[in-house]
């Protein structure tokens, strides 16, 4: 394959930070490559270097001829005078760019389409639009452009799960032109493993290549260590840990991975799974009791828009929630519910006695009265001592874990960056421990060896989880059922995961896009020989009295559930009786999920 950039040995130092030390690396025709590495390691500055607008203290870049380079930055470029179509589409005439599929592709699945709701119709100013908006245009800009060396930073970010899967699609199986090829800079590790075919880690001024996504270079870097014998106990464990999740979790089950899974077996063979999850349900009701959150016939407005519409939902000790639906739709929201800040119109939140509730904001404003003291200061504020795993550990402890190594952890709080303010406050979180922790895509401004420490500590803690992120891989990762917002008013429980809630979203859209029925309520003919579309009214009558017969069977699943958390509380320090109601509980548990999934079919009869 023809080499379409290639660093020969490049340098760079910028200040006293070396971030490339004599590195060779090269693009082919047909590449698509993920950069990994920690936050302020040099990716950024790499992908400026493959574009030609960082010039390189030493070595030399090599660019094949008549190369056409389109870089997204994490910075907005886009002029506040310009419309969306000036933006997006440039000087592309009407008919140029409404007769080519391909950006028609791109409208719709980053913007979309043309309808004003979206992003306030092509003849709207950039300059009002929201940070999140202004992303979007710019990568659809980029994408229209098509240029033959595609560099992406972060472009995942203010994307939703939908526009996350929607961007892995396009840029896996729809840009296939010859003579293309992708960088990209992400710490989301579901888009690495669903667009990469190869990967970099750039760590201390050196790019290590791998072959294959995320998976793969898990694989290959715990295998390095190993052979290595490093003496880094700490990391290889998180490594292996990390492992036993892509080998036994849904990522793993993809064809996706090019790495040997009987080395990959070897490797964690005695590992066990990442969470103890009786000890976990244990302790959490031990904590919590019975009763944690409860919401019962919740009807919550916003102006005009109904977030929830009458919707029961009840969490119990332990329980670990991924929660996903386009943005807009009310997460955030729903959160604010669950803390009591917001009122709800009908229905009742009920608080368990023992609760305390902590949340992880996406703002950082809470830390700017701590800009003067350092770090650690910021930690013992909160609490000196804390128990995770079972095990007592200093809150020195618990920042070196989650990345404040030796002489960080004496930094003044206002030097920090933006992804070390994101961990000291999830640190803070954590010390102060609560047994109910709500997550408002925590994964921003984090790097993946952060989130994987987070996830770490996170199996060690006992308590309700509910996590509102884009991220698929850590929702995977970190949660054990998803429930999603679907801007109906309805909350849907996800027996089949993300890739249930992305159908549910496909079937929608093709609802909204179906051809509205003539005047008199009449379906339009079909087609000679055509099957006729949607269920019969036999079908229909079927599927109401399934939804009855379901529901009681649920409702009596759920009260019995009850009663073995009550149980469960009771018998809290009597190990034996304890296991047999967590094995009663798990059997239950596999009951409703199995109705949940007969449930949803048969919705999808009555309510298509």
């Amino acid at each position: 394959m023809a080499g379409l950039v290639t660093t020969d040995r490049a340098s760079l130092t910028v200040g006293t930070q070396v971030l490339l030390d004599g590195v060779s690396v090269g693009v082919l025709d047909g590449d698509r490559i993920g950069v990994v590495g920690r936050n302020g390691g040099g990716k950024s500055t790499l992908l400026r270097v493959l574009a030609g607008t960082q010039e390189v203290d030493g070595g030399r870049v090599i660019r094949v001829g008549g190369l056409v380079s389109g870089m997204l930055s994490q910075q907005d470029e886009l002029a506040p005078e310009d419309t969306v179509a000036q933006a997006v589409l440039g000087d592309l005439a009407e008919h140029e760019w409404a007769g080519d599929a391909r950006v028609r592709e791109i409208l719709h699945g980053l913007l979309g389409g043309l309808d004003a709701a979206a992003v306030g119709g092509l003849g709207a100013l950039v300059g009002p639009m929201s940070g999140g908006e202004k992303r979007r245009l710019a990568l659809a800009s980029l994408l229209v452009a098509d240029p033959d060396l595609l560099l992406l930073d972060e472009p995942t970010n203010h994307l939703d799960v939908e526009g996350v899967a929607w961007l892995a699609a396009y840029l896996s199986t729809r840009r296939t032109r010859p003579g293309t090829g992708l960088v990209v800079v992400t710490h989301d590790r579901w888009f690495l493993d669903a667009v990469s075919t190869r990967t970099w880690e750039v760590t201390d001024g050196q790019v290590h290549t791998y072959e294959g996504g995320y998976a793969a270079y898990v694989l290959a870097r715990a295998e390095r260590a190993r052979v290595a014998a490093v003496t880094e106990e700490r990391r290889a464990n998180l490594l292996r840990k990390e492992l036993a999740w892509l080998r036994r979790g849904a990522p793993a089950r993809t064809s996706k991975p090019k790495f040997r899974l009987d080395a990959a077996s070897e490797l964690i063979g005695n590992e066990p799974p990442p969470r103890d999850e009786v000890e976990l349900v244990r302790f959490a009701t031990t904590r919590l009791g019975k009763d944690v959150l409860d919401l019962v016939d919740a009807t919550v407005r916003l102006g005009e828009r109904v977030i929830l519409d009458s919707v029961t939902w009840r969490l119990g000790p332990g329980d670990r929630y991924g929660i996903v639906g386009v943005n807009g739709a009310g997460k955030s929201t729903l959160l604010r519910v669950l803390q009591g800040h917001l009122p709800l119109e009908t229905g009742t939140l009920k608080t368990g006695k023992t609760v305390a509730v902590a949340y992880l904001s996406q703002e950082l404003k809470e830390l700017e009265p701590l800009a003067g003291r350092t770090v650690i200061d910021a930690i013992t504020q909160v609490r000196s001592f804390t128990v995770l795993g079972g095990k007592e550990i200093s809150a020195s402890q618990l920042a070196t874990r989650l990345g404040f190594t030796g002489g960080r952890q004496q930094s003044r709080v206002g030097d920090l960056s933006g992804g070390e303010r994101r961990r000291l406050q999830f640190v803070r979180l954590l010390m102060d421990e609560p047994n109910v922790l709500l997550l408002d895509e925590p994964t921003n401004d984090l790097d993946i060896d952060t989130l994987t420490s987070l996830e770490d500590v996170l199996d060690g803690w006992a308590g309700t989880l509910l996590v509102v992120s884009h991220d698929r891989y850590l929702l995977e990762r970190m949660t054990d059922r998803q429930v999603a917002l679907l801007g109906d008013g309805s909350l849907r429980d996800l027996p089949g995961g993300v890739e249930q809630y992305l159908e549910l979203r496909r079937r929608q859209e093709a609802v909204r896009s179906a051809p509205a029925r003539p005047a008199g309520g009449a379906a339009p003919a079909a087609p000679a020989g055509a099957q006729p579309e949607g269920p019969s009214p036999a079908q229909a009558r079927e599927a109401r009295k399934a939804l009855a017969r379901v529901e009681k069977a649920l409702d009596k699943l759920h009260a019995r559930q009850a009663q073995l958390h009550e149980r469960m509380a009771e018998a809290a320090t009597d190990p034996e009786a304890l296991a047999d109601l967590t094995a009663e509980l798990a059997e239950v548990t596999a009951q409703e999920e199995a109705l949940e999934a007969e449930w949803l079919e048969a919705a999808e009869v009555v309510e298509p």
